[in-house]
């Protein structure tokens, strides 16, 4: 018989009862009027990003001298070699944007961002008191709603092991809230799938959480001022969780046909897995997420300095130390730039993998990828030690994502210039094409408004 207690560890609601309230609240909202919603996959990499490495190969010597001075640029992907670690995304590339100048100064930097790449703001490293408002995730999560709102994926570890199970997230549904994310590609499937994979445990569910929505709104009438509002949010939550998985036990017939496989190797936490195969394990659930309609937008952290990359290719026999290849070491004779590039083809390989299954998958009178935006970004901007000056995003969007950028190399005005864009700038024009009108998000950087530079709003020459 499952106590209580166990209970709690083994559900979303043991991982923060609280800080899940205003995700699980969305999916109760109707679809948006096109009858498609619109999605959107962050996928955050660890060492920063260098500007440099995003450069296109066969810039004319003019483009070329600009993008070195960091001088505005556009020009056309066709007519143009990817980088190499971008080229398994050639095919893909009049959905393709690289997009160079944007800064993230006013969010932590150097090491480790936590929410704050995502929230636009310093985040006092990892303090709940730090968390300034919802994250960009959580606030397009709102304005397509879905069963689980949000979703977050994880890849990192301690430099010898992966982490495993529930663990906190990155992300942030609310001020002073922590998001939870799942760490490992089996404990993701169980969860995430379980209407169709397990479908008693849900029942059992249920019947535990009445149980506890009884004795919760029996304490909520005794209790006064803030212990109370805790009390209501916390009812509310299990009052949430119930209705989705009312509706997740009615999706179970079209859940199943999208079933992820995973490989035994993730079991009991995966273990013995090598990084490339977690990697690919995640993508996977990531894309069953979406086609299943469990989400609408998921943040993936594909590795952190911490994650242990076994079975890195050229480097199969080590576990190469991410944070050490940032300081310019070499593992097996392999130098840390190439070690930094098949890192990144890898990562590129999961886009890939993304962008193809979506494409393939029918929607309307075009496939889902036609509504689909993923982001590829550095969580402390341009190297290993970043101050935030740059902030590159890969992005592939699809035919119908609202903004005006596909195809392209932009190079927007350098940080404390006139006419840069910050990455508050950045997520106002997501916000602002997808519905919902807020003047600015994020916080504002302190050296532009020192020079009294103009930093409001959003991207005007994204807006569709």
């Amino acid at each position: 018989m499952r106590t209580r207690r166990d209970f709690l560890k083994t559900t979303a609601l043991g991982a923060g009862a609280l800080s899940l309230t205003p995700c699980f609240n969305l999916f109760g909202a109707e679809a948006p009027g096109s009858g498609f919603p619109k999605r959107f996959v962050f996928i955050r990499k660890s060492n920063g990003e260098r500007p440099l490495e995003l450069a296109l190969p066969t810039f004319s010597a003019q483009d070329k001298a600009l993008d070195e001075k960091k001088q505005p640029l556009e020009v056309a992907l066709d007519r143009h070699e990817l980088p190499v670690y971008l080229r398994g995304l050639e095919k893909h590339k009049a959905n393709m944007c690289i997009l160079q100048g944007l800064s993230c100064m006013m969010s932590e930097n150097g090491h480790f961002s936590y929410s704050s790449v995502m929230g636009a703001y310093k985040s006092n490293r990892d303090s709940l008191s730090g968390i300034k408002r919802a994250t960009i995730d959580f606030e397009l999560a709102k304005l397509y709603p879905s069963p689980f709102g949000h979703i977050e994926l994880s890849l990192t570890g301690n430099y010898s092991t992966h982490r495993t199970g529930i663990v906190s997230g990155y992300s942030a549904p609310g001020p002073h809230q922590r998001n939870y994310c799942y760490a490992d590609p089996m404990t993701a499937y169980n969860e995430l799938f379980r209407s169709v994979t397990n479908p008693s445990v849900v029942q059992s569910d249920n019947a535990m959480f009445k149980f506890l929505e009884r004795e919760e709104t029996f304490k909520a009438s005794v209790l006064l001022g803030y212990e109370k509002q805790k009390l209501s949010n916390h009812i509310l939550s299990i009052e949430a969780i119930q209705a989705r998985n009312l509706k997740l036990s009615k999706m179970a017939g079209s859940i199943a046909k999208h079933l992820p496989k995973i490989d035994k190797v993730h079991e009991n936490g995966g273990l013995t897995a090598t990084a490339p195969q977690k990697q690919e394990a995640m993508t996977e659930i990531l894309i069953a997420a979406l086609i299943t309609g469990l989400t609408n937008v998921v943040t993936y952290t594909i590795d952190e300095l911490s994650t242990p990359m076994r079975g890195l290719p050229g480097n199969e026999g080590d576990n190469v130390n991410i944070h050490g290849i940032g300081h310019n070491g070499s593992f097996s004779g392999v130098p840390a730039d190439k070690i930094r590039e098949n890192i990144r083809i890898l990562h590129m390989q999961q886009v890939a993998r993304i962008v193809e299954r979506l494409k393939a998958e029918p929607e309307g009178n075009g496939t889902m990828f036609d509504n689909t935006m993923i982001m590829y970004f550095p969580e402390g901007g341009e190297t290993h030690h970043g101050s935030g000056s740059e902030a590159p995003f890969v992005i592939l969007a699809g035919d119908n994502c609202n903004l005006d950028l596909a195809g392209r190399y932009i190079r927007l005005p350098y940080h404390a210039t006139e006419g840069h864009k910050t990455i508050g700038n950045w997520y106002t024009t997501l916000l602002n094409a997808h519905g919902n009108p807020i003047k600015h998000y994020g916080d504002f950087d302190l050296v532009m408004a020192r020079l009294k530079l103009d930093q409001s709003g959003a991207i005007k020459q994204f807006m569709a």
